[in-house]
């Protein structure tokens, strides 16, 4: 359904603009992963140490990380190139991402992706909160990109049962700025900055017990 709210109209050609800037600025900032087949023993070999803090089998029961598991090949994979160039900085990852290799990177990427994605947590839905989402997600549009399912398109994210604290951390710091994206992800800051704090709740509700 689209939303006929003007705001979001001013939103998406900014968004756009944003999207078309940084993916140009991503292909001169970084060097994309050769195609090369990927090896999945490799890859659950080198997973050994992202279990600490992104869970076994990469289900994350750590607060404000986010779940690995059924990610998409290629955003994991991007996400991993912005890290080790320093398009994306993170204290925790930074130091990982230099370490890595392209084919580590690559057989990574792969061995996440196999995974089965985690399930929604247990118990009952709040009917009300899950309906604020749906109004939330129409209005941003978020099935543009990530798909109506929420299950993510090459370097759109899966954000379908995520965790909700990761999800709301995420657009709070694309909302103020913490994180700016990169690639597809280039369009968020522009996205989330008008989202109030009762919306990011709502939508980090819904995807996260989206099955």
């Amino acid at each position: 359904m689209r939303s006929a709210d003007p705001a979001h109209a001013r939103i998406l050609p900014a968004a756009l603009r944003t999207l078309l800037g940084a993916i140009a600025l991503a292909g001169a900032a970084v060097t994309p992963i050769a195609a090369a087949a990927a090896d999945l023993a490799a890859g659950k070999a080198a997973a050994g140490a992202c279990a600490v803090c992104h869970g076994a089998n990469g289900i994350s029961a750590m607060t404000g990380v986010p779940s690995l598991a059924g990610q998409t090949d290629a955003f994991l994979e991007w996400q991993l190139v912005y890290f080790r160039s320093g398009a994306r900085r993170s204290d925790t990852m930074d130091p990982v991402a230099a370490k890595l290799s392209d084919a580590d990177i690559r057989n990574l990427g792969a061995w996440f992706a196999s995974l089965s994605p985690p399930a929604p947590p247990a118990g009952a839905l709040d009917g009300a909160r899950m309906a604020a989402g749906v109004k939330v997600i129409e209005k941003y549009r978020c099935g543009s990109c990530h798909q109506r399912n929420f299950a993510g398109l090459d370097q759109a994210a899966r954000i379908a049962s995520q965790r909700e604290d990761y999800l709301e951390k995420s657009l709070g710091d694309f909302k103020s700025g913490t994180r700016r994206g990169g690639g597809a992800a280039g369009a968020m800051p522009d996205v989330a900055f008008p989202m109030t704090h009762e919306e990011i709740g709502a939508v980090a509700y819904y995807l996260s017990r989206h099955p």
